[in-house]
């Protein structure tokens, strides 16, 4: 087992991540991917590793592309495709390709490529058809008129992009002037474009191939009022590209398709629209291919389906969920019983049935990073071996608070001292979402090495309680949300391990906007740190990437009653702000304001000679997340030393790296 990988940020950056699986079609054959960090510790290199479905031999690794490979899947045949950068003599920034290696063994081959790079990848589990994601320029008829309007904006320097429609950025990206196709790959590599003229529908949404080879569905984005979005299952003809509505509700989005073994059948989620007074509500639901009728599965389970896979003989769906801060695989029959089929504290995603009742899985919680297991069908767990699971420096358990009433539960990481700790309160995204899965970015486990007790609670708007539990906190964020998060640390200092006398708050994206909501309400904490947080939500709304999205929830006086810069008055707690300039879901117009109004309107203003106890870390490169190792390991560097300063009383250095 690793030990004291927490203990110093290098160590911890090294570890291996592991992410993503494919299964043959026969079960005989299990892979996943594996990161590990390169030699100038600058980036995740990916490669992919074979894994022993009996889980006794160790796993191998079967790719050494200098530039790393993704997104494994298995053809019909056996054979194993990835898409690669690989550099040559000509081109030392290729875009990404698509590989085969041959079940047969022997060295990978390219198999096809386009000038935009290749993006998805998938393959029909009973016949040799291949599909691809991947980019085209929209007035690019041809791939050599592709390959010359590349080469065109590129030796020019042209990054402009004319738009007609919205939205025109997504997360960290901006949208245009290429769109995703869906292309087929034949065996010689050749390409044929299914998906003519598809605008933005296909954006970066999710298709599956039928088992049968003969067709594919997709989740297809199309316009609506406002300037807002909807999504449609779309069948598109892998012969033809015909292609055709299969099921569409104008009050839902229609996503995440799997298609039975037998071809005949569409599983899906359903997520309705929401409105400023009702949270949306996702459900599971089956279409016949044959009738071409679709109805709700389940409708009394009060979970939210977030992936959805079919056992091998079509009876069963395999539906993971969050669930009381775990995130279980559930079978569930169409006749609508639900089984819960994991029944540990873990969290599991990539979920793939194989024959013989096994299923494959990742399973993660905040006491073990992703790692692939099978499910017996006993429903007994095995880890397959892989990576070494590291050692934590602490304890990890849970506790229970009261909120008017309605229980708030909480992980709580607890680290290995005997003194009592300072505590931290650690607020999560979303805001509809739950901490139940290892987050490589937001680990407790580095600040429980350097002695902190973590709190991580899912207060209103949670997911994994129940409906009713998402709308206690739906358009009042500063009302339950907030009381939740003051009751669960009320319960957490009242444990004799944490020394109630030394606490902070932190939070990202949602978990920053409750950060900055927490520091104009109440002075309980010591420090606040807020990350890609949202400040002024009327300037938030209309500049995120989804306005269309954020408008169903806040009116503008909604906004303007949870809006934390309204009482930047009250702030009086030494606040550490962090944001990146190309987080296009917060824009960075949010930590602007709120540092100038730190600085000048709060109640903890700058100096007349410009000092102040405030803070603010800037990434001109970064996103939402802060994904680079150098930059990750700056942002903990910096938050450890502002939270030792005013938590600890300890002045630490800052990082040479900052100049």
């Amino acid at each position: 087992m690793t030990s004291g990988a927490f203990d110093d940020l290098d160590d911890y950056l090294a570890l291996p991540r592991v992410s993503g699986l494919a299964v043959s079609a026969d079960g005989s054959r299990v892979v996943t991917t594996i990161a590990e960090l390169n030699t100038a510790k600058t980036e995740f290199i990916s490669a992919v590793w074979e894994l022993d479905p009996a889980g006794v031999a160790p796993a191998r690794r079967l790719t050494r592309g200098a530039k790393g490979e993704s997104a494994p899947v298995f053809t019909a045949d056996g054979d194993l495709l990835f898409t690669s950068v690989r550099p040559t003599e000509d081109d030392d920034k290729p875009p990404a390709a698509l590989w085969t290696l041959p079940a047969a063994g022997g060295e990978a081959t390219q198999l096809a490529e386009l000038p935009g790079g290749i993006g998805s990848v998938r393959a029909a589990r009973a016949a040799s058809v291949v599909v691809i994601g991947a980019p085209l320029l929209p007035s690019a008829d041809t791939l050599d008129e592709e390959r010359r309007l590349r080469k065109l904006r590129k030796d020019n320097k042209i990054s402009a992009i004319l738009h007609a429609g919205y939205p025109v950025r997504h997360w960290d990206k901006d949208l245009g002037p290429e769109e995703t196709h869906l292309f087929r790959v034949a065996a010689d590599g050749a390409l044929t474009d299914l998906t003519r003229r598809p605008g933005q529908a296909l954006g970066d949404t999710d298709f599956v191939v039928s088992p049968d080879g003969t067709f594919a569905v997709t989740s297809w984005r199309v316009p609506g009022p406002r300037a807002a979005l909807r999504s449609v299952l779309m069948r598109v003809d892998l012969q033809t590209g015909e292609r055709a509505v299969l099921a569409e509700d104008p009050v839902a989005d229609l996503e995440h398709p799997a298609i039975s073994p037998d071809s005949t059948a569409v599983a899906f989620t359903r997520e309705t629209v929401s409105t400023p007074e009702l949270a949306p509500r996702i459900t599971l639901c089956h279409l016949s291919l044959t009738s071409g009728e679709w109805a709700e599965l389940a409708t009394g389970w009060d979970r939210w389906p977030a992936s959805v896979s079919w056992s091998p003989d079509g009876s069963v769906l395999l539906v993971t969920a969050d669930d009381n801060g775990r995130h279980p695989v559930f079978a569930i029959s169409l006749d609508g019983e639900v089984r819960q089929l994991t029944v540990d504290d873990f969290s599991y995603s990539d979920v793939v049935a194989a024959p013989g009742g096994f299923v494959y899985a990742l399973r993660t919680s905040y006491a073990a990073p992703p790692h692939p297991v099978r499910i017996d069908p006993s429903g007994e767990v095995t880890a397959l071996p892989c990576i070494e699971l590291p050692t934590l420096p602490g304890e990890l358990t849970e506790i229970v608070a009261a909120a008017d009433g309605t229980p708030v539960r909480s992980w709580l990481v607890l680290p290995s001292t005997d003194e009592p700790a300072p505590l931290l309160l650690w607020i999560h995204g979303g805001p509809l979402g739950s901490w139940n899965v290892w987050s490589w970015r937001w680990n407790p486990w580095l600040m429980a090495a350097r002695g902190y007790a973590v709190l991580l609670p899912d207060p209103a708007l949670s997911t994994g309680y129940g409906q009713q539990f998402i709308q206690r906190g739906w358009g009042a964020w500063g009302g339950p949300p907030y009381e939740d998060l003051m009751a669960a640390v009320d319960a957490a200092v009242a444990d004799p391990r944490i020394d109630a006398g030394r606490t902070a708050a932190m939070g990202g994206s949602f978990g920053g906007y409750m950060a900055n909501w927490v520091a104009g309400h109440t002075d309980r904490f010591a420090a606040i740190v807020t990350h890609a947080s949202l400040w002024a939500l009327d300037q938030f709304g209309p500049t995120t990437d989804g306005a269309y999205y954020w408008a169903r929830e806040m009116t503008p006086a909604m906004a303007q009653a949870n809006s934390p810069h309204r009482f930047v008055g009250n702030i009086t707690t030494p606040m550490l702000v962090i944001h990146g300039d190309k987080d296009y879901r917060v824009p960075i117009g949010e930590a602007l304001r709120l540092w100038y109004e730190l600085l000048t309107e709060s109640g903890l203003p700058a100096a007349d000679d410009g000092t102040t106890a405030h803070r603010f870390l800037y990434f001109p490169s970064e996103n939402h997340w802060v994904l680079s190792p150098q930059h990750a390991k700056i942002w903990y560097q910096v938050v450890t030393t502002f939270l030792a300063e005013h938590v600890l009383g300890e002045k630490l250095q800052l990082p040479e790296t900052l100049g």
